[in-house]
């Protein structure tokens, strides 16, 4: 009947625990599942922050055109205000 070191035992043993509690850590909250959960959530972000820097940048242009052209910047207020009325007609003249 062959033997089995003891040493030879003790190392299997740690390793089938260091491999079992390797098992039981990846698969929690904090281990695969997690990881692609958040790499999922950083993206959503990503796409998020590139549609508001968008919008930051055409508003910045909206504002340059209002501040440009005192004609339409008085049609906006006036919509703002509610001054126009739903089918009213809107002449913008370049007067000064």
């Amino acid at each position: 009947m062959p033997t089995i070191s003891f040493t030879r035992l003790g190392y299997t043993v740690a390793f089938v625990i260091v491999v079992g509690y390797a098992f039981v850590a990846l698969r929690g909250p904090k281990g695969i599942p997690g990881l692609l959960a958040k790499e999922q959530q950083i993206q959503q972000m990503e796409k998020r922050n590139a549609s508001l820097a968008e919008e930051n940048e055409r508003m910045r242009e909206r504002i340059g055109r209002l501040a440009n052209n005192p004609a339409e910047q008085e049609l906006e207020i006036r919509e703002r205000l509610k001054l126009v009325h739903p089918g009213e007609k809107v002449y913008l003249l370049n007067g000064k």
